[in-house]
């Protein structure tokens, strides 16, 4: 079963360089509007979400 994604507070969090669509960075700005949140505690979030998700892929077989 899935699990629901959840917005992060701010973790620690080392600099790291990487480009995005606009439509994306757009779509996750509208999302963090309001929240205590960061663009980049969104994305980092979101990538340890999705490889969990892939994690479990790969051992269900």
């Amino acid at each position: 079963m899935a699990r629901k994604f959840k917005i992060p507070a701010i973790p620690q969090t080392t600099q790291k360089n990487i480009r995005f669509p606009n439509d994306v960075i757009e779509d996750v700005e509208r999302t963090i509007r309001g929240k205590d949140s960061t663009f980049s505690a969104f994305v980092i979030a979101a990538t340890r979400w999705a490889l969990e998700n892939l994690k479990e892929q790969e051992e269900e077989g």
